[in-house]
């Protein structure tokens, strides 16, 4: 496979199903990965479902291979300079924190981007940065929920979990894809701008 990526550096910030399956993509057409986890917790998919004899469950170890994994308490400022300091030469940041949090943290497009004009960033947050559900918390259910797919799904009666998160796979698909369009775009900008 043509490893298209192989000089495009991502910091994940994310967890579960979305971010890491949109940078699993990435990772799989040649992107260096480095996955940021929090330290003590990490990724909730780590402890979701079976888990294998490493103590982790399989989903986890499916949706991160090929990435390489570091462990930064953003809150404390000794982590986030080590943050900056791989953002200055990052292509991508993902992250999938609730609206406010990044600028909490000083990790936001705005205060990124002045470290690195030529960064792409990618939010994936359940309802956007604003608007009416903006602090709802949205998980592939509620999706489904919400834009009626559900109802399709199981008996008449009582709608049943479809057996695959397609809204969560749908939004990393989807998110890799943006990525892929900002590279290719940067790459054809004199300027190297980045993008949000």
């Amino acid at each position: 496979m043509n490893k298209i990526l192989k000089n495009i550096l991502v910091l994940d910030l994310t967890r579960l199903h979305p971010g890491p399956f949109a940078s699993l993509v990435l990772a799989n057409h040649g992107a260096r990965v480095i996955k940021v986890e929090e330290p003590g917790i990490g990724d909730y998919m780590r402890t979701t479902g079976e888990l294998m004899r490493s103590g982790e469950s399989g989903c986890y170890h499916i949706l991160n291979v090929n990435k390489e994994s570091l462990t930064l308490n953003l809150k404390k400022p000794q982590a986030l300079d080590i943050f900056c300091a791989l953002v200055k030469c990052a292509d991508v940041v993902m992250e999938g924190f609730r609206p406010g949090v990044t600028e909490r943290l000083s990790i936001d497009y705005k205060s990124l981007s002045k470290i690195n004009s030529s960064l792409i960033y990618c939010s994936l947050n359940g309802y956007g940065n604003n608007g009416p559900y903006v602090k709802t918390a949205g998980h592939d259910i509620n999706y489904l929920s919400r834009s009626g797919v559900l109802s399709y799904c199981g008996a008449d009666e009582l709608p049943r979990f479809p057996g695959v998160q397609v809204a969560d796979l749908s939004c990393g698909l989807h998110s890799a894809l943006g990525i892929s369009f900002c590279l290719y775009k940067r790459a054809m900008d004199k300027e190297k701008r980045g993008e949000y």
